[in-house]
């Protein structure tokens, strides 16, 4: 029997699979359990704590197309360093945050702007405005499931039958939910989606993950979209992966910045926009 709080998850896969006309699937296998799916969940997490990796990076967030080649370092706890390349022109920014601090270096106006890890500073470079931990679990493949200590609700199961995809939904405090929606059974088992949703079932972010490969033995998104509420992912953030490497330890400092000299230095706080 289907929950009331699964229910949003059925009707936030239909926008997050973005083809309605796909008939029906009915599950093919008996239910998984909600403790099956968040141990999977977990035991890939642990796998893939971090990364460094090339990308091609487009956004269309706010209207405005903004395409770039980045190189990333990304640590499961939010420490990321992004730096972005132009041709002809090579590094022109780099954004580096510790999960709490963050710092961006833009070679273009020689300046350099530091403050808080809030959303939209993080926003500044690669166009997801999260929580740096949030961006993290997003560019590993994957999402940052609410903390299960506020949770009211245990996880709940149920079945998407336009995406042919369980859902799993963890539900936070404040009545707001995580959808993550999983193809295929036991090793086969692909997170190909997520929904963040408030306390009124609308999304709040939205991800799709496409066009799997192994990487070090662990199968992972060539491509992941990002969007914003409800909008089309062609309005959202694109994120193509060239190449990654799951080992490896960053080099020291590597998620600080500190001003080169001659370099203009600029606080900033914190806005509500990215």
């Amino acid at each position: 029997m289907t929950s009331r709080f699964a229910r949003p998850a059925l009707a936030l896969g239909l926008l997050v699979a973005g083809c309605v006309h796909a008939p029906p699937v009915a599950r093919p296998y008996p239910a998984p359990t909600p403790d099956a799916l968040t141990a999977a969940l977990a035991a890939r997490q642990q796998a893939v704590p971090g990364m460094s990796a090339r990308v091609r990076a487009t956004s269309w967030l706010g209207g405005e197309r903004v395409r770039a080649t980045v190189n990333m370092l990304v640590e499961r706890d939010g420490h990321l360093r992004f730096e972005a390349e132009v041709s002809l022109q090579g590094t022109v920014a780099t954004l580096a945050t510790d999960g709490a601090t963050f710092a961006l270096l833009d070679a273009r106006k020689n300046e350099l702007s530091r403050g808080p890890a809030c959303p939209a500073n993080v926003a500044s470079l690669i166009r997801i405005p999260l929580a740096p931990a949030e961006v993290a679990a997003i560019l590993l493949g994957d999402a940052r499931p609410p903390d299960a200590a506020n949770a009211d609700t245990p996880p709940l199961v149920g079945w998407d039958a336009r995406l042919g995809a369980d859902v799993l939904t963890a539900r936070d405090r404040s009545g707001g939910s995580l959808q993550l929606f999983f193809h295929g059974e036991g090793t086969a088992r692909e997170l190909i989606a997520a929904t963040r949703a408030g306390a009124d079932g609308a999304p709040t972010w939205r991800t799709s993950y496409k066009d799997f490969e192994t990487v070090a033995g662990q199968r992972l998104p060539r491509t992941i979209l990002f969007a914003e509420r409800s909008a089309s992912f062609d309005d959202g953030v694109e994120i193509r992966f060239k190449d990654r490497a799951l080992d490896g330890t960053p080099p020291p400092g590597a998620f600080t910045l500190a001003p080169p000299p001659g370099v203009a230095v600029r606080e900033v706080g914190c806005s509500s926009g990215p």
